[in-house]
């Protein structure tokens, strides 16, 4: 959708370079969801036994991903001072 509109934009691959706490923090505080929109409670979440409920705060999310990163929703697409997690992918528009 974003090369079809000629957007530029940069690919992080997150698991091979992992994303650090500041760089965890600074997403968040650009999303207009609560951070625990960040965490992808899918098979891998459930197989790890977690409870949504322990993830509300910033800190509880981020320790989570930093010690998980693969629960991290995805995509996420930041423009300038704001963010989106581009689940559908049209949510990128939000911001373009």
């Amino acid at each position: 959708m974003l090369r079809e509109r000629d957007v530029e934009f940069d690919v992080i691959e997150y698991l091979k370079q992992p994303l650090d706490r500041e760089t965890l923090e600074r997403i968040a505080a650009l999303l207009p969801d609560p951070p625990s929109a960040l965490i992808r409670q899918d098979r891998n979440f459930q197989e790890l036994g977690l409870d949504p409920a322990d993830y509300r705060t910033l800190k509880s999310v981020i320790d989570l991903l930093l010690e998980h990163p693969r629960l991290m929703q995805r995509p996420i697409f930041v423009v300038g001072d704001r963010a989106v997690i581009a689940r559908p992918s049209e949510r990128v528009l939000e911001l373009l």
